[in-house]
């Protein structure tokens, strides 16, 4: 199934896959002799000896130490929510805000579910409920929220320019934006991975919420996991607007407890953060696309999921292979962040499309690392010819239009001035140490875990 997407952009290159899924045994619940650990928000999760977990203990450290040999920055391997496996660079990685790109987009759908349950936000609505009167055209003002939650708000995209001009960024108003650009097909029948659609619906929850996403999001989803304040950085743009597509710079070892909290369907120690019904809609195929669910990617075979890892595996995935892997039948979540590290005969243009390499040799491992391995051998990765069409990435005129210029310019809104608002500078957002990847620097503003 297709991915689409670009580095800049803050998610990966097209990705065709195929390949056997194999059997695998249920085994959600532990064996008797298996560790079980609460989640945690404390700074440390609770831990548990691979062999109490299932796995041959020097099996499992090859698999991890693969990983780290392949631009892995931080790798964690949890099992009936124990970490059982942790990688080489974990402790000089795993308290740093790295930017996790397009998983961003998963946090988003973690809020909208959130403000949904609150009788906040109405999935099933048109954004004209919620956007300021005058916004856009009755016809996008048609677009529900759902459909920017399935990515098939029927807008034109082109990932990589929409999602550059975030990066630099020179962004007016990212929201504003995307109600520029041409409305290519009707909403809810085509699937097209888009970055400012997302930055729409971050919008229009805001909206809906009626207070800015930030302190929602910090409130109500971070607090109570034990994700501090001050640990991460959330981008954006120059009218003030959050990002949904990517530029949520989050240590990984806060980043860890999202993929806990949705493997435990939105429960954190016997309080529901998350619907479990969102929840299992939000990770369930849609109808335009049986990899993607409401900005998750679902299945094996989608995304960075092996195409061998069980069937009911999803996973957060931004650019780079930043990735939250859970594994329901398994009771496994795998967190890592990175850049890159696959291998591709092709050079660099293999190493972008052929993302799937890396995960699919990991996997390999980490299934034999089992003492009884839950699928059979899937055998080496077999790398497809490069086959992405840049094209089908670039829009010329989404670029344009950031200065006013063209079919897909908002009227009234480019570099200058967005809808009569000045605009803050480019990077006057971010805290000191922080750029475009990462946070670093002793200065108490800069995030990070702390102590």
């Amino acid at each position: 199934m297709a991915r689409s997407g670009g580095l800049l952009a803050g998610v990966t290159a097209v990705i065709l896959v195929t390949g056997q899924i194999f059997a695998t045994q249920a085994q959600a619940a532990p064996e008797p002799s298996e560790a079980v650990c609460e989640v945690s928000s404390a700074r440390e999760p609770q831990r548990a000896q691979p062999e109490e977990a299932g796995f041959d203990a020097d099996r499992l450290a090859a698999a991890l130490a693969f990983a780290g040999s392949r631009n892995r920055l931080n790798v964690q391997i949890f099992r009936h929510n124990c970490l059982v496996g942790e990688g080489p660079g974990n402790a000089r990685t795993g308290h740093l805000p790295w930017n996790v790109w397009s998983v961003t987009k998963s946090v988003v759908s973690l809020l909208s579910g959130m403000a949904a349950e609150r009788g906040l936000l109405d999935i099933e609505a048109p954004i004209d409920r919620y956007l300021p009167p005058g916004l856009g055209d009755p016809a996008r003002r048609a677009i529900t929220v759902r459909n920017l939650l399935t990515e098939t708000s029927g807008m034109r995209t082109g990932v990589i320019t929409e999602g550059i001009t975030g990066a630099i960024p020179i962004d007016p108003n990212s929201a504003v934006q995307a109600l520029g650009v041409p409305l290519d097909h009707e909403p809810g029948t085509v699937f097209t991975y888009s970055q400012r659609t997302v930055d729409l619906l971050s919008y229009v929850l805001e909206l809906a919420l009626g207070e800015p996403l930030q302190e929602f999001a910090q409130r109500e989803l971070f607090e109570p996991l034990g994700i501090a304040r001050g640990d991460w950085y959330w981008a954006r743009d120059r009218s003030g607007h959050t990002y949904g597509y990517a530029h949520l710079l989050i240590p990984p070892d806060d980043l860890a407890k999202l993929g806990l909290l949705v493997a435990n369907g939105g429960n954190w120690n016997g309080r529901q953060i998350v619907a479990a019904d969102y929840l299992s809609r939000a990770t369930a195929p849609s109808p335009t696309n049986p990899c993607y669910g409401y900005l998750f990617w679902t299945g094996a075979g989608c995304a960075e999921n092996a195409a061998f890892l069980p069937p009911d595996t999803y996973a957060m995935a931004g650019a780079g292979m930043q990735n939250v892997f859970v594994m329901p039948s398994l009771d496994m979540v795998v967190v890592w962040t990175g850049a890159f590290g696959n291998i591709s005969r092709y050079g660099p243009a293999g190493t972008i499309q052929n993302t799937d390499e890396l995960p699919h040799e990991f996997f390999r491992l980490l299934m034999a690392a089992f003492r009884e391995p839950p699928v059979a051998d899937p055998g080496p990765f077999i790398e497809p010819p490069v086959q992405a069409d840049p094209d089908a990435y670039i829009d010329t005129g989404i670029l344009l239009a950031v200065f006013g210029i063209g079919e897909s310019a908002y009227p009234g809104c480019d570099v200058l001035a967005c809808l009569g608002q000045p605009l803050a500078a480019p990077f006057s957002d971010a805290p000191p140490g922080c750029a475009l990847l990462i946070c670093l620097g002793n200065d108490p503003r800069t995030p990070g875990i702390r102590g």
